[in-house]
């Protein structure tokens, strides 16, 4: 599972609402604490949906923290290869 941290409240609730349309099986969740953010709210979803969970952010424009994947250290973030 991956997880995408937010910024806010409202990009993370917009981001559920628009990643359920896309059908992607997705859990919302508590902003784990080793990840900086400025929102509470973070969505984990299956790391196979990561290309379908890329196209909705880019092509909704969701502003994201980042997204990221749970490591021994804690969670090491996806590079994502878009702006």
């Amino acid at each position: 599972m991956l997880l995408i941290a937010f910024d806010s409240t409202q990009q993370a609730l917009r981001a559920e609402m628009l990643l359920e349309y896309a059908e992607i099986e997705i859990d919302i969740c508590p902003t784990p604490k080793e990840i900086t953010a400025g929102c509470a709210l973070s969505i984990h979803f299956p790391e196979e949906d990561l290309h379908t969970v890329k196209e909705v952010i880019v092509q909704e424009s969701v502003e994201i923290r980042g997204i990221f994947k749970p490591s021994n250290q804690g969670y090491d973030e996806v590079q994502l290869g878009i702006s």
